[in-house]
């Protein structure tokens, strides 16, 4: 049989005078908690939550917000095609942007991950073809994951092809467009796409949506980058990128467009 050495603490002990006792154990419970519960130890008072402003008419910007178009300019976008040029599409009464056919999509000039976007927009007012013919436009998220921005008023398309559809993706949960005579606005939460550290996919974006107030997408995973034909995937990692809508042709409008970094 080995006989341990005792440890040095014990030694100590033992030197001045102090007795070890054996550790005994009950499975009897206590009749009253050792130390009770108060309040105050679940009561978390620092660091401060942080003070924002919301805005007096529901939708504006908080005071916490990004504006990336409030009628007045197109200062924070640029053209998709040349980033070295302006926004190709015109202001229309200080109120509104529209897309000019043919001229290619914009983009911001910041680029942005984990966001909350306010953007609302309106068919053109004139109803021309049918399906995804009409009133066609998208918001891509990091240049690459598309919310589908469409005439969806009366107009029958593939379901995850119609207005706040993840394009090709996820179809909305009900189908919440006005007229085109009317507006609409899009409340986004993202949370962007994780990678590993060898550039493989920890975990895919997700999107949460209302849409006029509605709630069409809920915490829903997108499956990749946005393709026109062929399943979407994740090629390759990346950080944050640009926010661009897209010019499909028609003469779709936008206005009151802000961002909150998340």
């Amino acid at each position: 049989m080995i006989k341990l050495k005792p440890s040095l603490f014990h030694v100590f002990l033992i030197c001045f005078g102090v007795q070890l006792q054996a550790q005994t154990y009950s499975s009897t419970p206590p009749e009253e908690s050792p130390m009770p519960m108060k309040p105050e130890m679940t009561e978390i008072w620092e660091p401060e939550v942080p003070v924002v402003t919301p805005a007096k008419t529901l939708g504006d910007a908080p005071s916490d917000a990004i504006i990336l178009f409030n009628g007045e300019n197109l200062d924070q976008w640029v053209s998709s095609t040349d980033a070295t040029k302006g926004a190709p599409w015109k202001i229309v009464n200080n109120d509104h942007m529209e897309v000019v056919p043919g001229s290619g999509g914009i983009q911001t000039q910041m680029k942005f991950g984990d966001c909350q976007l306010h953007i609302e927009f309106s068919a053109p007012d004139k109803v021309e073809s049918e399906s995804q013919g009409r009133g066609n436009s998208g918001v891509f998220l990091q240049n690459r994951y598309e919310l589908q921005i469409l005439d969806s008023y009366n107009n029958r398309t593939y379901r995850n092809g119609q207005a706040a559809s993840i394009y090709k993706d996820h179809a909305p949960l009900v189908n919440a467009m006005r007229s085109p005579l009317e507006w609409n606005s899009y409340d986004i939460i993202y949370k962007a796409p994780r990678f590993k550290e060898d550039g493989s996919l920890d975990a895919k974006a997700t999107i949460t949506v209302l849409h006029n107030g509605v709630l069409v997408q809920n915490h829903s995973m997108i499956n990749g980058n946005t393709y026109y034909i062929g399943l979407h995937d994740y090629p390759e990692a990346h950080g944050e990128d640009v926010i661009s809508l897209q010019d499909h042709g028609n003469k779709t409008q936008f206005r009151n467009i802000w961002i909150r970094r998340l």
